[in-house]
């Protein structure tokens, strides 16, 4: 690790104590007087520079957003010229350039059913979006008693009231269960099957997210399961809620996850984190012609939801500038050889490793279950070797940006392995 350079750091790392509440943080630790916050400074590329001089590849992505690299030129550019040009438009009642041609190019990017963008600020919002759009529909269309929604086992949508009753996570979810929409949760299709006609007419939809749940550690759904679960709720009436959230923009291997099962498009596709690249929050929640006809009408027939900052210029023209790299750089061609890379890297490392019960990998994201430690003393030993990720509890993940390396794979790959010898004393 590199000398101190900068005489703030401590003065930092003081005031963010004194003032700052950090997320999915237990304030006591964080708080101590021998913990040292790293206080990061900079970003290029897959890496992360630290107050102090010390750098660090992103094995997290930034918590599932970067996409790019860290201040990737020419969606920073992009930024500019919008903030010189127009910084902010309310979308009640206005429009601007950027949000439109955001919305057009996410259409085109999306089967053909999505035909509707609605813009909000992250991933939570994006879902209570379609939940509430769901549930006005069947109120429109004649149908007001399905209002219930199903959600998986293990399942995260994100923290907000609506999206957090979709989840499936007793730590994160159980101290507010009585609030937000009323949910049923299931283990996977068999349950589903097994439902009467009189249960699923009271569904209004069922949320998933595609081939892999994040904060349950990394899991993968068994092949096939969207598939399936399309046709399922085509024969229920149910809507198909997919959260894209972590999934989306290449981390998969595909542009979006679900795109590696043809048959099973969405009724409601819910975007964001990678959205804009990994530079400023944006969310969108894009929906089929079906759904918003039903909104055409008089005033009750408004969709009355909506933030101050929907289809913001700045988010805008940085999701435009995130595309058009997928486009002239030719991203998800580069994908393949780099998941290959993360395959091999991941089997010589873990491979016969007496700690390790199990390693699962979905393109650039790999959980890699350990055992005799904390995901938590791994993570944190893995910073001395210059790699910065955050466990689900005993999982370790490593979720990379797309523009990393061959060398910085590997490099990430090795780092996590000498954290994980160090923490069980194998080193």
């Amino acid at each position: 690790m590199a000398k101190k350079l900068n005489p703030d750091t401590e003065k930092l790392r003081h005031l963010d104590k004194q003032h700052l509440w950090h997320p999915f943080t237990q304030m006591k630790e964080w708080c101590a007087p021998g913990h040292d916050p790293i206080v990061i400074e900079s970003g290029r590329g897959a890496i992360l520079t630290d107050s102090e001089g010390n750098q660090y590849i992103d094995g997290n992505a930034t918590i599932w957003t970067n996409v790019h690299g860290h201040s990737y030129p020419a969606i920073v550019e992009a930024i500019q010229q919008q903030a010189e040009k127009l910084a902010h438009c309310s979308a009640l009642g206005f429009t601007n350039e950027p949000a439109i041609r955001l919305a057009k190019a996410l259409v085109e990017l999306t089967p053909e059913s999505l035909s509707r963008v609605f813009f909000t600020d992250d991933g939570s919002t994006a879902i209570e979006c379609a939940c509430k759009m769901a549930i006005q529909f069947r109120q429109l269309s004649g149908e007001p008693d399905r209002t219930r929604f199903l959600g998986f086992d293990h399942a995260y949508h994100g923290d907000t009231a609506g999206a957090a009753s979709l989840g499936g996570i007793a730590t994160f979810h159980d101290r507010f269960e009585k609030t937000g929409f009323d949910v049923t949760h299931v283990a996977g299709l068999d349950e589903l099957r097994q439902m009467s006609p009189e249960e699923i007419r009271k569904i209004t939809a069922i949320t998933i997210e595609p081939l892999i749940q994040g904060a349950a550690g990394m899991q993968l759904w068994p092949s096939g399961m969207l598939t399936e679960l399309r046709a399922w709720c085509d024969k229920s009436g149910v809507f198909l809620i997919y959260d894209e959230v972590m999934t989306g923009f290449g981390k998969t291997g595909t542009m979006f996850a679900f795109e590696q099962e043809t048959e099973a498009t969405p009724d409601f596709l819910c975007l964001a984190k990678g959205l804009t690249g990994g530079t400023i929050p944006l969310a969108a929640t894009l929906t089929t012609d079906r759904v918003f006809e039903a909104f055409i009408g008089g005033p009750e027939q408004t969709f009355y939801y909506g933030h101050s900052y929907c289809g913001n210029p700045l988010g805008c023209a940085a999701g435009l500038a995130n595309l058009r790299v997928f486009e002239t750089e030719k991203v998800l061609e580069s994908l393949p050889q780099k998941i290959g890379m993360f395959s091999a890297a991941l089997e010589a490392a873990f491979r016969d490793h007496p700690n390790v019960t199990d390693v699962r990998q979905l393109g650039l994201i790999a959980g890699i279950d350990v055992s005799g430690t904390t995901g938590n003393e791994v993570c944190i030993a893995a910073r001395q070797h210059r790699l910065l990720t955050r466990p689900i509890r005993d999982t370790l993940v490593l979720m990379l940006p797309l523009c990393i390396s061959g060398a910085q794979i590997r490099e990430a790959v090795q780092a996590l392995r000498k954290g994980l010898d160090e923490s069980t004393g194998l080193d």
